[in-house]
């Protein structure tokens, strides 16, 4: 009896299995719906989709163009047709003034099963707060600021005229030409940040982070805080203070402490390229490995194959160099 319990468990379940399975196999059903909204002056503007990909780009300064491109299935609530005609009707994009929303969607009958992808068009003078579950991102040529996240995908962002926030569960980030502070964190995946004219913090669970800080205005300084839990850290342009740090790779750092450094790897080399000038109070030490610098040093404490302390020109700011297993160069 038992035994035949059991078979006939297993049968309603395989049953089960191959209707949601054949319901899942069925083409998804695609829509498109556009708009055009005049603005005058700069636009708040955000953007949210469960799952879909969103690209905004700068365009004219008196209107935001919206396509959304729509794909939904079926479910026990309703068809995947109907959820695509009442969206394709009512677009999910709302206008107050110059604040424009895109993506609400209050009814889960149309937003169970249904992914958007958004391509917009907006005034460069335009901020903007984009979220998505699923799907990677592409910003290019707003003023900014950007705050942008996905659960999953890729984060791109090209000539942002202020400060920009970056965030992904898993998958890389690429920025290149930003006028502001960056914050850029992903759980896995490398980031690449190059023309950076702030402050920066990239952070990463795994994959290499390069970073690339460019001249601020008069009178400004450079920080960066990096870290990735295995890759290789590579940065320059550092006229401030800097803590990096990997758990597995190497670090190389070109610039010039204006504000203590703190540089710390597991496992992996450490080269440090300063200015002929520069002047710091260098504390470095290794596990295995040996330590060199072509800067004119006094030693002030310990100095050995593995261990070294010292101050170069006079000293300043402290420069900390930790690794595990692998060389230190200062050059």
């Amino acid at each position: 009896m038992t035994s035949g319990r059991h078979a006939v468990i297993v049968l309603l379940a395989g049953c089960l299995f191959c209707c949601s399975a054949c319901g899942w196999a069925y083409p998804a059903v695609e829509g498109r719906f556009e708009r055009t909204l005049s603005v005058s002056g700069p636009v708040d503007l955000e953007v949210l989709t469960g799952a879909g990909r969103i690209e905004v780009r700068a365009g004219g300064s008196s209107a935001v163009h919206v396509i959304g491109i729509i794909r939904a299935r079926d479910d026990w609530r309703s068809s995947a047709q109907e959820k695509v005609r009442y969206l394709e009707g009512n677009p999910p994009i709302e206008q107050t003034g110059n604040s424009i929303r895109v993506g609400r969607i209050e009814d889960d009958r149309y937003r169970n099963n249904v992914s958007i992808d958004y391509e917009i068009v907006a005034p460069a003078e335009t901020r903007l707060h984009s979220r998505t579950g699923s799907g990677g991102q592409r910003i290019d040529g707003i003023r900014g600021p950007v705050d942008a996240a996905t659960g999953s995908g890729s984060i791109a962002m090209f000539d942002i005229g202020g400060e920009v926030t970056a965030r992904t569960g898993s998958g890389g980030i690429e920025l290149d030409g930003v006028a502001g502070a960056v914050d850029a964190e992903t759980g896995s995946g490398s980031i690449r940040a190059l023309r950076v004219a702030g402050r920066a913090r990239a952070h990463t669970g795994s994959g290499s982070i390069r970073l690339d800080l460019a001249a601020p205005g008069a009178g400004g300084s450079l920080d960066a805080d990096v870290g990735t839990g295995s890759g290789s850290i590579e940065i320059s342009g550092v006229t401030g203070s800097l803590e990096a740090s990997s758990g597995s790779g190497r670090i190389v750092v070109d610039g010039d402490p204006g504000g203590d450094w703190k540089i710390h790897t597991s496992s992996g080399g450490v080269t440090l390229r300063l200015g002929a000038d520069a002047a710091f109070e260098l504390n470095a030490r290794t596990s295995s490995g040996t330590i060199r610098t072509d800067h004119p040093l006094t030693v002030t404490g310990t100095v050995g194959r593995r261990e070294l302390r010292g101050k170069v020109r006079g000293g300043g700011r402290l420069v900390e160099v930790r690794t595990s297993s692998g060389d230190i160069k200062i050059q």
